[in-house]
């Protein structure tokens, strides 16, 4: 346990951003994981599952949570099952 009074500080700051950044990439995989199984069951909202997906990622790179490829890498995959289902 810190003794020092910023480094109590920044160990409750550092609490705060775990649990947002922790909340932040649970629902981004949840996104991706509605997709996911939308496309693999037809459904037809898996458009609009994308763009909410997509939306997500974006989100999670834009804040650091993952990195600039993984979010383009997993955005393009995204976009080739969804091209897929479609054809």
């Amino acid at each position: 346990m810190p003794i020092i009074k910023s480094a109590i500080e920044r160990a409750k700051t550092n609490v705060k951003a775990n649990e947002r950044n922790s909340a932040q990439l649970s629902s981004m995989r949840t996104a991706v994981k509605k997709f996911e199984k939308a496309v693999t069951n037809h459904d037809d909202n898996a458009a609009e599952l994308y763009k909410a997906a997509s939306s997500a990622v974006d989100r999670a790179a834009s804040k650091g949570l993952i990195k600039t490829n993984k979010a383009s890498r997993d955005k393009s995959r995204m976009a080739a099952r969804l091209a897929k289902a479609n054809a």
